[in-house]
């Protein structure tokens, strides 16, 4: 399969995740670019990182739009995530791939076991 092709649907897949769920488009990013893109680690982290940036706000205008949410809830959230952003971003340069491995697993554990059982 052509790259060209593997790119478009690995990010139809992350748009998918953000439009179903307002984002978690990293989810599928991360794999897909390690395992079946061939992508480096870090790399593939921060590349997810960057793709999830550019794809939330359109996420956040389809809900937006539909009533999903009104912009003043979500200023609180806003500035929480910007600083968590930047300190992780600075954490993530010194992290070892073996780190932000098990991070990312401990992450999809938890979020599967939480769908799974709140359901």
């Amino acid at each position: 399969m052509k790259r060209r092709t593997k790119y478009g649907i690995t990010g139809a897949l992350a748009g998918a995740a953000n439009g179903l769920f307002g984002s978690g488009g990293g989810l599928f990013l991360v794999p897909l670019f390690t395992q079946w893109i061939g992508m480096e680690q870090k790399r593939a982290f921060a590349t997810s990182v960057m793709v999830i940036f550019l794809l939330s706000p359109i996420s956040l205008l389809v809900f937006w739009f539909r009533g999903g949410m009104g912009l003043g809830t979500v200023w609180p959230y806003l500035i929480g995530g910007a600083l968590g952003g930047v300190i992780s971003g600075l954490l993530f340069q010194k992290a070892s791939v073996t780190l932000l491995r098990r991070l990312f697993g401990i992450l999809l554990l938890y979020g599967g076991v939480r769908a799974v059982l709140l359901l």
